[in-house]
């Protein structure tokens, strides 16, 4: 099975604009220019076989594309109202390509410059574009703000990639860009002397009763009662399509009668952290659902099956610094995280660190990494790619409503 990476899109107020589909044919750490095609096509067949809206969840596709893809109009099978053309910056923008281009310009196709350096040869596709890209690790602050200076506007959006810190976004804003990519959404805001919100400490504290080694249902009841939206808000979403259940769960110890513990603890974290990150932008709830799921689904062929549920948790977990805008330490010493977890999520080496690393490995297309992960955890690569799907696609019916295996 081919590895598809989607990395999101976001606009300035941090909602997903889109994703890009980032490639890797088969189990080489990388291709050539030579393959480079044969991998862009690779992906359009993978991409038509899994279902581009589930790879998306209905948001726009950015969609590589090599010179002799563009060329043959390949990509031209994928609807015009789900993809966004990225031209690589190593086509030289010749007539030839100019006019496939404009062909697909008229066909209604957006078209976006990625790792735009601006010379001259690229004048005929600047009047075109709707999206210019600049690498936000490949050029200064000075050419950053010229490019936006000189581009933004006239039916150009401008995009910044790599953004990968809060800081760096927040000046990426201030300079006009409209859309980022990166993980900077992933990172806290810490200020000093700032703690964590009042409206949050409830369900951190329903979070540490649910992790708890001893599982006291009076000692939770005791906590929702004092919060009663936290009932309301946790049997609405296990009521919901979500879970398909015949019967209609009206109380907590109901659930736990319905699930069993394992399934409801699980479940009151992720209520509990779906409620913290609210107010914050969405993917930032997506991304530690799906690192959850994928590490939950990876235990067993990394022969850690006992302990899913303890990585599911620790993928759900690893951005709750970011949910918080407080520093990680500070947040695991007030839950009841397994030892494991803990070290795992303060990056201290070790079999649960290697699961999580290679769940953030995939996220980001970072295929080397995957390379060295895999073998230490005793894993074929070729059995990653479908848990990495069936993550994405377990998250986005979660978000959605949709039911789901639980």
């Amino acid at each position: 099975m081919n590895f598809i990476a989607r990395q999101p899109i976001l606009t300035r107020r941090r909602d997903v604009f889109a994703y890009e589909l980032l490639f890797r044919s088969g189990i080489q750490n990388s291709f050539d220019g030579v393959n480079l095609e044969h991998a862009s096509a690779s992906m359009l067949d993978t991409s038509f076989m899994i279902g581009l809206q589930k790879l998306t969840g209905g948001q726009r596709a950015f969609v590589n594309c090599p010179r002799d893809f563009l060329l043959n109009d390949y990509i031209s099978l994928f609807p015009r109202d789900q993809v966004v053309v990225e031209l690589l910056e190593n086509i030289e923008p010749d007539a030839e390509v100019v006019d496939a281009c404009l062909r697909l310009k008229r066909d209604g196709y957006l078209l976006a410059l990625d790792d735009f350096v601006d010379t001259p040869d690229w004048a005929p596709l600047i009047e075109i574009a709707d999206f210019i890209k600049v690498d936000f690790r490949l050029t200064n602050r000075i050419e950053q703000r010229a490019l936006a200076a000189r581009y933004k506007g006239n039916g150009i959006r401008m995009l910044a990639e790599k953004v990968e810190t809060p800081e760096e976004f927040s000046e990426a804003l201030e300079m006009g860009y409209s859309l980022f990519q990166g993980y900077f959404f992933c990172r806290p805001e810490i200020m000093q002397q700032r703690g964590i919100p009042a409206s949050k400490l409830a369900y951190l504290d329903l979070l540490g009763a649910a992790m708890a080694a001893e599982f006291d249902m009076p000692a939770l009841a005791l906590k929702i009662k004092h919060e009663p939206s936290l009932t309301y808000k946790l049997l609405r979403y296990l009521n919901s399509a979500v879970f398909g259940l015949r019967t209609e769960i009206y109380s907590i110890p109901h659930a736990l009668s319905m699930l069993g513990e394992r399934e409801l603890r699980k479940w009151i974290a992720v209520v509990s952290v779906g409620v913290m990150a609210d107010g914050k932008s969405d993917e930032l709830m997506t991304v530690p659902l799906v690192r959850g799921r994928f590490c939950e689904l990876l235990a067993p062929l990394a022969r850690m099956a006992a302990h899913s549920n303890d990585l599911f948790l620790l993928g759900l977990l690893s951005v709750m610094d970011a949910i918080l805008d407080q520093p990680l330490a500070a947040i695991l010493a007030e839950l009841p995280v397994r030892n494991d977890v803990k070290e795992a999520l303060l990056e201290r080496p070790g079999q649960y660190k290697d699961v999580l690393d290679l769940a953030i490995a995939h996220e980001r297309a970072d295929w080397e990494a995957i390379s060295l992960l895999a073998p230490r955890l005793g894993l074929e690569e070729d059995q990653i790619p479908e848990i990495y799907f069936s993550a994405v696609n377990w998250a986005s019916a979660l978000r959605r409503g949709a039911p789901i295996s639980v």
